[in-house]
């Protein structure tokens, strides 16, 4: 049975788009789409997707409404946000409403059709700077264990359980270090760049979770991973190939014996890392 997807964004040529891609994977099949959140809640209810595929900015409903009413009314059906943006104010919004999957529009054709298999089968899958976004947010809550739950509410009330039971996923999935394209990647100016700094107190320490096993360039590494840039950003931010970046990934994660580079940024600033 192909994966059913239902296509929503209020541009034509998105859709189109997408459509005339999907039509390409064996596995997969769109079975409508829709222009706004309302038709997308109304045709979800209708078609009963296994994924829907959805942009954030729509009008008559926004797709932070839409996927937490979908939430409600079809808890099997999956949701991966399709955007252009990665900040804090549209990334936790969105994970709190319940969506597996946050991807931005610069992501190559072949890793969109990944990322949907996998969020079917039930992973989670994060932009490298929508996980960013989460690390830190988990990060300051971490620091502030004494706090009680309630304090730790957004504005608004409503609390990170559903960013954390995501976050938790996210540790788990596979590593999504090339969605960005090179052409978006800026050359940075060595003189006006610094990397981000190791707590002294904390580099030399066997409390340290590890860390002081890494070597300075491993650990310039990490601290890129931490700020959310992915291996070809490094690569370009440290002047040494994207290969070598990931080599430098590989050991780090070995000596720290964890799975992926989001389990990595969490264990970085839970540890003493200083952005």
């Amino acid at each position: 049975m192909p994966i059913t997807i239902l296509l929503a964004d209020d541009h034509v040529m998105v859709r189109r788009g997408l459509h005339v891609f999907l039509k390409t994977q064996e596995d997969m099949k769109v079975i409508g789409e829709a222009s706004n959140g309302q038709e997308a809640l109304e045709q979800a209810q209708e078609l009963e997707p296994d994924v829907i595929l959805m942009d954030l900015h729509m009008p008559v409903m926004d797709g932070i409404e839409t996927a937490r009413r979908l939430r409600n009314l079809l808890p099997h059906t999956r949701i991966i946000v399709l955007t252009s943006f990665s900040d804090q104010d549209h990334v936790v919004p969105a994970v709190r409403a319940g969506v597996k999957g946050y991807l931005l529009k610069d992501i190559e054709p072949e890793d969109l059709a990944v990322a949907i298999r996998n969020v079917h089968s039930g992973q989670v899958e994060l932009h490298p700077a929508a996980a960013s976004q989460l690390m830190h947010v988990m990060a300051s809550m971490d620091m502030l264990p004494d706090t009680p739950q309630e304090e730790r509410n957004v504005q608004g009330g409503t609390s990170f359980q559903g960013a954390n039971q995501t976050v938790q996923q996210v540790m788990q999935a596979s590593e999504a270090s090339e969605w960005r394209k090179p052409s978006q990647l800026t050359e940075p100016s060595h003189s006006s760049h610094t990397s981000p700094s190791w707590s002294s107190t904390k580099s030399d320490s066997p409390s340290d979770g590890g860390l002081h096993t890494l070597t300075r360039r491993e650990r310039e590494v990490l601290g890129l991973i931490a700020q959310g840039l992915s291996n070809k950003e490094i690569a370009v931010r440290l002047v040494i190939t994207e290969k070598t970046v990931k080599t430098h990934v590989s050991h780090l994660l070995d000596k720290l014996g964890l799975a992926d580079r989001t389990q990595a940024a969490l264990h970085a600033v839970r540890n003493g890392w200083e952005l």
